[in-house]
């Protein structure tokens, strides 16, 4: 009788192999764009014929043909590993799952719609080798997009440099290169609700940057609503800042102190002038203004109570599916389902 041979894990595979650098790229109904962007990342690779990579795909759920598209890739000079989330959780799950799996020395971030262009990855891995923890792309232009949208991005980063304790530098998105250790410290890091540009500048350790203009998209549309990011930007500032929380008090304080002076004001004037004090329109507009405070400050508070529940249920932060991985220079495909 012919035992089976034991299944052998992708990870297991990637271990034995010690990847130099992995490169992770999330995709979300990116069809139009998928194959292409791979070609161009295959060509970069082909030029790093010294390097040992990987390529992860993460298929968040997408709706279109973007999961058989990725199974169909394939590379004779990087090892190819695909992951299937169950359903579309996000970016910032798929980029955790990315980061879970990755096995390099050095990982990269790239969106697959070639607005972080690969040719940049050997002038990165080479400036990360110099000693440093963390390359920063800074986007220079940011061609294709709106005056509003370039704008509402500027205005952001001021806020969130001034509102959280977290060091984000200004035009600086996703894609970046982490070394092993920043990677293993982000894997330690127990979050449901991630917010990864916090979570890859939280640790900190030796950062450089460097410049680049970013292209307008090969093909498709961003799957980003203006709610999403602005939903995502609150999501940076209450992962990374209790400043808000301050600043309502000190609004609260200041407005007591403006109430109470207020108060002093119209006693003395009726008591010594004996002024009837005109009161409705008053009233009524310092009514509104009071409520409206309140408001913002219960929906602040209420944005740290909303983390604190999705924290306390310890969900995963995404399920996978499927994954498959195909070895460099080899026709063999290892499949696992799960």
């Amino acid at each position: 009788m012919q035992l089976m041979p034991p299944l052998i894990r992708p990870e297991h595979i990637q271990e034995k192999l010690h990847i130099d650098l992995s490169v992770i790229v999330p995709v979300y109904n990116e069809q139009k764009v998928i194959r292409t962007f791979h070609h161009a990342l295959c060509k970069v690779i082909a030029q790093m014929h010294n390097e040992r990579i990987e390529v992860i795909y993460i298929n968040d759920g997408s709706s279109d043909k973007s999961w058989e598209m990725i199974q169909a890739l394939t590379c004779p000079f990087a090892n190819i590993v695909r992951l299937n989330l169950s359903r579309n959780f996000g970016k910032e799950a798929a980029m955790t799952a990315g980061i879970d799996h990755a096995n390099g020395k050095a990982t990269v971030l790239l969106d697959a719609d070639l607005q972080d262009p690969p040719e940049l990855l050997p002038d990165m891995l080479k400036v990360l080798r110099n000693g440093y923890d963390v390359v920063n792309m800074k986007r220079r232009q940011r061609f294709g997009e709106s005056f509003f949208k370039k704008f509402c991005a500027k205005q952001y980063y001021r806020l969130f440099k001034s509102l959280s304790d977290g060091q984000i530098e200004t035009g600086v998105g996703d894609f970046r290169m982490l070394s092993e250790r920043i990677v293993n410290h982000i894997k330690k890091m127990p979050e449901r609700s991630r917010y990864m540009k916090g979570l890859m500048s939280w640790p900190g350790f030796k950062q450089t940057t460097l410049h680049f203009d970013r292209p307008q998209r090969v093909a498709g549309l961003s799957k980003w609503s203006f709610l999403q990011l602005i939903g995502l930007a609150l999501s940076g500032i209450t992962a990374f800042s209790v400043k808000p929380l301050k600043l309502a008090t000190f609004a609260g304080a200041l407005l007591s102190i403006f109430a109470f002076i207020y108060a002093i004001w119209v006693f003395t004037k009726t008591m010594l002038f004996g002024e009837a004090v005109a009161g409705y329109p008053t009233l009524l507009l310092i009514q509104l203004f009071l409520g409206g405070v309140q408001l913002i400050a219960i929906g602040i508070v209420g944005e740290y109570v909303g983390r604190i529940f999705l924290e306390a249920k310890a969900r995963p932060v995404y399920l996978l599916m499927d994954s498959e991985s195909s070895v460099a220079n080899s026709h063999s495909r290892v499949n696992k389902h799960g």
